[in-house]
């Protein structure tokens, strides 16, 4: 269940464990925190929320500077579901919100709105007006409100680098999908819907369909293995282009064109998801159309033999990437 600022939390839902952060990329560092809350929820037979924030606050405090969501809100949420989250619970984060005392924030949304029986959060949680709430404000909180509070340390690679979505946007900006699943836990992945385009990829045998992807993401212009999920949850194997078009438009916007292999049909109007499983060269500019089919002949060849040997990081992404349900 998803609940959206305004919407009452069923009764079925209070005293919950709740997960609190913005999990922006559900990345491993953000399951680790959220699998303790999953844990702690089966251990006492209650039921589990992850607590989230919208719009992200750091787009909210620097509106002028785009910011790269790894998950927008709908996607984190499938991401959370897939765990076994009972339901999202989106944070309306605005100025009011912003300027909201740590106390306030405790005794009106956690206790009042939510009535928690356990919050679980990172160990660098900071909260409330000038991030005045801590996690010892809120251990401090949880003992006179009478909640618990369980605290995860900083989840680290095997790199023994803390994982963060900091960490993650440069190499996605890089075209490093691999390197980006490695933290993710999952592979990269997509949402949006399937819009009509100028139907010349058709014209050359590569039907595709096209995405536009919010204005802000920021993964590198090129050619990747994918895999492509349709809302019916069937899944096919694929070659994508993200990028501007150069050799058919003169300064396109960026666009998704995936095309399916073994596939015809009709997919307009579809919301579906995206995976990017390899990096397989950037985006060209050719001399003429004969080029670029030759191209992308050799681009499909590739793609498929990469996603041939492909298998899956975990169960969040056996469920994601691999699984026929949706």
């Amino acid at each position: 269940m998803r609940l959206s600022a305004g919407e009452a939390l069923p009764e079925s839902l209070r005293g919950a464990v709740a997960a609190i952060g913005n999990f922006d990329g559900v990345h491993r560092g953000h399951q680790a925190v959220l699998s303790h809350a999953l844990a702690d929820a089966d251990a006492a037979g209650l039921p589990v929320l992850a607590l989230t924030f919208e719009p992200h606050p750091r787009a909210f405090f620097n509106p002028a500077t785009p910011l790269f969501r790894l998950t927008p809100a709908a996607m984190k949420a499938r991401l959370l579901e897939l765990m076994g989250f009972d339901g999202v619970v989106e944070l309306a984060f605005t100025r009011d919100f912003a300027e909201r005392s740590a106390e306030a924030f405790v005794s009106d949304v956690l206790v009042g709105e939510l009535g928690i029986s356990v919050a679980v959060t990172g160990f660098d949680f900071h909260f409330g007006h000038n991030r005045q709430g801590d996690p010892a404000f809120l251990a401090d909180a949880g003992r006179r409100h009478g909640f618990d509070v369980r605290l995860v340390d900083a989840f680290c690679d095997e790199g023994a680098e803390i994982i963060s979505s900091s960490r993650i946007r440069p190499l996605l900006q890089e075209g490093d999908v691999a390197g980006a699943a490695g933290l993710l836990g999952y592979r990269f992945t997509v949402e949006a819907e399937v819009i009509d385009g100028q139907k010349l990829g058709r014209t050359l045998g590569y039907p595709t369909a096209n995405m536009t992807l919010p204005s802000e993401t920021a993964l590198a212009h090129g050619i990747y293995a994918v895999r492509f999920r349709r809302a019916d949850g069937s899944l096919y194997d694929g070659v994508a282009s993200f990028g501007r078009r150069p050799t058919v438009t003169a300064d396109g916007a960026p666009l998704l064109e995936t095309f399916l292999f073994d596939f015809e049909g009709d997919l307009y109007g579809e919301t579906c998801d995206v995976s990017f499983f390899g990096f397989l060269r950037g985006e060209e500019k050719f001399d003429g159309l004969e080029a670029l089919v030759a191209q992308m002949d050799r681009d499909a060849a590739e793609a498929r033999a990469a996603l041939a040997r492909v298998r899956p990081l975990s169960e969040l992404d056996l469920a994601l990437s691999f699984s026929s349900e949706r």
